[in-house]
C-alpha cells in the first residue's frame, strides 16, 4: 500500500459546493492527485470534545450543522462507512500518548468533514473516521496528536485536517472582494513559516503574531492544521492552493510529509 501524505484542507462556507470558486476546483481535482487511500481519518474544526472522541457508527449520518443556506445544500449526503480496524488502531496510537479516546456512536460527519471529502472523493466509497479536536487544547497538543497518528500514513491512511487559515465571521465581505491586509498577513506568515520550518513561531498561536487573534477570534478553525502538520512530520510541508472566500476566509491548503503532494 502507498504511503499517504497528510493534508490540511479548507472547507469554507457550506455553499462552496454551489459555487465556481477556485478552492472548489482545487478540491475537486485533489482526489486524482492523492490516489485512493485505504481509509481517511479527518479532524474537523466543527467537532471539539472535552476528551478526544471518534465516530464509531458503522455509517455515520451526514450532519447539516448550518442554517440560512439554500435548500439544496440540505439534500447533500456523504454516506461513507467507517472502519472498525482503523478506529481501533487510532485509539491504540493515541493511548500511547496518554489519551483515552471515546467512541461516539451517535456522532455524524459535520460539514467540515463532508464538504471537502464530497468534492475530493465524491464516491464516498472509502472508509472515513472522524476524530474530534481536544476542546481547550493548544497548538502543541494538537501537533503531538498528529505526531502520534503519523504511523497511519504508512498503513495507507490519509490524514486530513479541515478548517481554515483565517476564520473571522464578523469580518466577511462580498465574494470576490479583495482580502483585508490582516488576512493576507496571517496567511503569508503561515506559508512562510511552513516553508522555512519555523514551528517555534507557529506554536505560539493564537498569541502571536498580532494578526492571529483577528484571524481567529476562536482557535478551532486553525487547530486541525497542527494535527495535519504533526502527522506529516512538519519539516516537509508545501502549500498546494491559495485563494480567499467571502473576502477574508483563507482557503489555503497544505500537504505535509516526505510523500507530500507537489504544488
Amino acid at each position: 500500500m502507498a504511503k499517504q501524505p497528510s493534508l490540511f484542507l479548507p472547507h469554507g462556507a457550506p455553499d462552496l459546493l454551489l459555487t465556481e470558486h477556485p478552492a472548489k476546483r482545487f478540491l475537486a481535482e485533489l482526489g486524482g492527485r492523492v490516489g485512493r487511500p485505504e481509509a481517511i481519518l479527518v479532524v474537523s474544526a466543527h467537532w471539539e470534545s472535552p476528551r478526544l472522541a471518534l465516530t464509531s457508527a458503522a455509517a455515520p449520518e451526514t450532519v447539516h450543522d448550518f442554517y440560512g443556506f439554500p435548500r439544496e445544500l440540505y439534500d447533500f449526503r456523504y454516506p461513507a462507512k467507517t472502519d472498525a480496524a482503523v478506529s481501533r488502531r487510532t485509539i491504540e496510537l493515541l493511548a500511547d500518548l496518554g489519551y483515552a479516546v471515546e467512541a461516539d456512536a451517535g456522532r455524524g460527519f459535520d460539514h467540515g468533514a463532508w464538504v471537502p471529502l464530497l468534492l475530493a472523493f465524491p464516491g464516498a466509497d472509502i472508509p472515513v473516521i472522524q476524530l474530534s479536536l481536544l476542546k481547550g487544547g493548544t497548538a502543541r497538543q494538537h501537533f503531538e496528536i498528529g505526531e502520534a497518528l503519523a504511523p497511519l500514513r504508512d498503513e495507507g491512511i490519509l490524514i486530513v485536517g479541515s478548517g481554515s487559515v483565517t476564520h473571522n465571521l464578523r469580518a466577511l465581505g462580498p465574494e470576490g472582494a479583495p482580502p483585508p491586509d490582516w488576512a493576507t498577513g496571517f496567511d503569508d506568515f503561515v506559508s512562510m513559516a511552513v516553508e522555512v520550518g519555523d514551528w517555534k513561531s507557529l506554536m505560539r498561536f493564537p498569541d502571536a503574531p498580532e494578526s492571529a487573534r483577528r484571524s481567529h477570534p476562536t482557535p478551532e478553525h486553525f487547530l486541525p492544521f497542527f494535527v495535519a502538520a504533526g502527522a506529516g512530520k512538519a519539516d516537509c510541508g508545501a502549500r498546494l492552493h491559495r485563494s480567499f472566500s467571502h473576502s477574508s476566509i483563507s482557503m489555503s491548503a497544505y500537504s505535509f510529509g516526505s510523500d507530500r503532494l507537489a504544488i
